[in-house]
């Protein structure tokens, strides 16, 4: 079975616990290609929630990655990547100036010819601001954004509900136990067999100093998300709309039909206006899908390899 492979890119900017500001911070992603082609021209970005990390998309990177060269960055704080030194650098601006950065890199390796987006909840708001942007230097336009329970506009309460456990110390004895634990905060993520659920937990946990283990993530990304106020949040929904408006690329939205994040009505007004998103309801899911049972991976492989993809690869 295909493996990613772990590669790095350095990032300008807030300076990585222990480093300079000179030096910036480092990136990781995982990059999954099963085409035969290791300069393949099609890229698909897959950018995970917030306190979640790359593995989270292995899975859907499978499939993917026999059309195109699949990339799924840890975000900074989280996964492989360095922690930043400032926590309240923890923010959407410095995750897509990470993400250009990568895409740079990327197109220099190997020029990108064409550029897609899949991002779950914080990455969805990522994509929002990568493709909203048309000034932003990205190498390709993104033809084609996935967004996955997320928009412009996000339910006051589900922040509420992720503050009561975002940052939270933890400490566990075995993977079954975290994976346990996990599942305690993450059950609206929908029906998943133990092994599914125990697959996805593998990449949550560290190994801690004291024996054991520990999340993957540093618990201050936690001191910027709390210190978010429903006027800021305000603030930032028109911001995100106006973004939102701008962005050319086809998008799909994915919704879990029991989700407190994404509302009815919000999904129904990205269908009305700016790209027009075309809307996909998961039945007994809530925030967010996994991308993990095969009815949810189908329809982004259908999406995103569809047509014109297929006479480019």
């Amino acid at each position: 079975m295909i493996q990613p492979t772990l590669k790095y890119v350095p990032c300008p900017g807030p300076a990585a616990a222990g480093g300079t500001a000179e030096q910036g911070h480092r990136m990781a992603y995982w990059e999954w290609n099963d085409t035969g082609n290791p300069a393949h021209p099609h890229v698909i970005v897959c950018v995970h929630g917030l306190s979640r990390q790359g593995r989270d998309f292995d899975h859907l990177a499978r499939r993917l990655s026999r059309h195109a060269r699949v990339v799924c960055p840890d975000v900074a704080g989280r996964g492989e990547s360095d922690w930043l030194a400032d926590p309240m650098a923890y923010q959407v601006p410095v995750y897509a100036a990470d993400m250009l950065a990568l895409l740079q890199q990327l197109h220099r390796q190997a020029p990108l010819v064409t550029l897609d987006w899949v991002g779950t909840s914080m990455g969805g708001l990522i994509g929002i601001g990568v493709c909203g942007l048309p000034d932003l230097p990205l190498p390709v336009p993104v033809r084609r954004l996935v967004l996955n329970d997320v928009g412009p506009r996000i339910e006051w309460s589900a922040v509420q509900r992720i503050g009561q456990y975002l940052g939270q110390p933890a400490h566990f004895d075995s993977l079954q136990q975290a994976a346990d634990a996990l599942w305690a905060t993450s059950s609206t993520f929908g029906p998943h067999t133990p092994a599914q659920w125990l697959d996805l937990s593998r990449a949550m946990v560290r190994p801690a100093p004291q024996g054991g283990l520990r999340l993957h993530y540093d618990l201050a990304i936690a001191k910027a998300f709390n210190a978010l106020t429903q006027e800021t949040a305000s603030a930032g929904e028109q911001q995100l709309w106006q973004l939102y408006d701008q962005i050319t690329a086809r998008v799909l939205l994915l919704r879990g039909a029991q989700s407190d994040l994404l509302s009815p009505q919000t999904a129904q007004e990205m269908m009305e206006r700016g790209p027009r998103a075309r809307l996909v309801e998961f039945a007994g899911v809530g925030h967010a899908p996994t991308l993990v049972c095969d009815e949810q991976v189908e329809v982004v492989a259908g999406f995103l390899i569809e047509g014109p993809q297929e006479q480019a690869a």
